[in-house]
């Protein structure tokens, strides 16, 4: 005998999704069930939370990989239109900025190892290499984050001039370059030290220091100037 598929609606009060995180709070809620809230509506073949299952198995039922997934990886599950793998995409992407910002919990930049953990939260679900800046006031904290330039696998190009431009609209005093290596290594390219050395002269003309250049992948970190790269 087929199972009957039931909608939301038909669902006893307590066990619907908004309801439930109204009555228990959103922490009693199930992955599947917070899905569904996003997704809001079914299919006519299948509910909400159904469609939110099909959707985390293939994120391998984990919201790691789940949030690597693209618009078009999404709109592969039956029932997945691109307005609701938009709002998908979007809360993995919020869920992403509040934990970076949560590992940044003293908005003074201290040490390498800080700005890598933000760093890594940031851009660990980049398939592409993608060059980005910090830029920092005279106290050390951050006033903006930006990607400046997106490539391939293997590498991207940042302009000097792109920079600095943002770095005197931001009123920055230094600057952290950073760069993630989809492939793991974390070995910095011939190409990497002389953008490095490039950016830093340039930076020097207008009284703006470079102060680091961090690589990272999902090994870790690389930092120049721990290195005394620069």
């Amino acid at each position: 005998m087929q199972e009957q598929k039931y909608s939301i609606k038909q669902w006893a009060k307590n066990d619907r999704p908004r309801e439930k995180l109204l009555s228990k709070g959103s922490a009693s809620l199930s992955d599947s069930e917070l899905l569904a809230i996003l997704i809001s509506t079914g299919s006519r073949e299948k509910s909400a939370i159904d469609l939110a299952k099909d959707i985390l198995r293939l994120g391998k039922d984990n919201l790691n990989e789940l949030g690597k997934l693209t618009v078009k990886d999404l709109m592969a599950v039956k029932g997945i239109g691109e307005a609701k793998a938009i709002i998908i995409i979007a809360a993995m992407e919020m869920g992403r900025r509040r934990q970076a910002s949560l590992n940044l919990i003293k908005p003074i930049i201290a040490s390498s190892s800080e700005v890598a953990n933000y760093l890594q939260n940031l851009l660990k679900d980049h398939h592409h290499e993608v060059f980005a800046v910090l830029f920092l006031n005279r106290a050390n904290k951050i006033n903006h984050f930006e990607i400046i330039s997106q490539g391939g696998m293997t590498g991207t190009v940042a302009d000097p001039r792109v920079i600095l431009k943002k770095a005197l609209q931001e009123n920055a005093v230094s600057l952290i370059l950073c760069h993630n290596h989809p492939s793991g290594s974390l070995k910095p390219s011939k190409a990497d030290e002389d953008l490095t050395t490039k950016i830093k002269a340039a930076a020097l003309l207008l009284d703006i220091k470079v102060l680091d250049h961090i690589i990272v992948s999902e090994e870790g970190y690389y930092s120049f100037a721990d290195e005394g790269l620069l």
